[in-house]
């Protein structure tokens, strides 16, 4: 089956996408307004269109805030797990247990970059797949950040341990917080989907479970604040 194109778009995801050396643009398409506003950006590219924001409109989901530009690309390459930690990095990792909205998949790249973590994990199944909607949640994360699937999270979970990281799930069930957990930049957290959070076997897997304290006025956060919150409480601890 024959995969649909590719489109980012919104200026912060663009620009970030123009500036990225590894990013193969097949083409963009721009209205004059956006082109006078990004000029020196689209300036090394031949192939680009002027066309009027209807145009733009009839290539992405519906309701797109496109501002004007959408770029038509390949997927970024993705190094594997193995290969980003033979980097020798040692930033946290982030691992999502099957969080399927590309929403809140983007605004996590988003705080993750913000709180210097080095690499946010998937599952290629029961995942989305790179996508403008993805990239402009992200503001430009996505062109920074590695993004890597991976086909089983436990799998991915011991590898971490392997390498000396400590597990953390984040677990409103859970007895103890995680400011209470001992922890340093070697560490990978683990977040659950919407709604039914970690599943059981990922839980198992994770050498501690935790929560984020909060008032009992409001019994879950959104995945994409909860992990905003957990990332800021890690950071702050260098």
């Amino acid at each position: 089956m024959k995969q649909a194109p590719l489109y980012l778009f919104g200026k912060h995801a663009a620009q970030a996408a123009l500036a990225n050396p590894m990013r193969r643009i097949k083409r963009v398409m721009v209205t004059k307004a956006a082109q006078g506003e990004l000029g020196e950006a689209l300036a090394p590219l031949k192939n680009i269109s002027v066309v009027d924001g209807h145009k733009i409109e009839s290539l992405l989901p519906p309701s797109s805030v496109h501002q004007g530009i959408a770029i038509e690309t390949d997927p970024l390459e993705q190094p594997s797990l193995s290969d980003w930690l033979n980097r020798g990095e040692n930033k946290p990792v982030l691992l999502l247990d099957q969080v399927t909205d590309p929403h809140n998949v983007g605004a996590i790249l988003r705080s993750a970059l913000a709180f210097d973590v080095g690499a946010v994990v998937v599952t290629d199944r029961n995942a989305p797949q790179e996508s403008g909607v993805m990239a402009k949640s992200a503001s430009g994360a996505l062109e920074t950040l590695p993004l890597i699937a991976v086909v089983n999270l436990v799998q991915a979970m011991e590898t971490l341990k392997k390498a000396g990281y400590w597990t953390v799930g984040l677990d409103g069930e859970a007895k103890e917080n995680l400011a209470d957990i001992k922890l340093d930049m070697k560490t990978a957290l683990v977040l659950g989907a919407e709604g039914q959070g970690l599943r059981r076997l990922t839980g198992e897997h994770c050498d501690f479970l935790a929560k984020l304290p909060m008032s009992n006025r409001m019994e879950s956060l959104n995945v994409s604040n909860a992990a905003a919150i957990a990332l800021y409480d890690l950071y702050r601890r260098r």
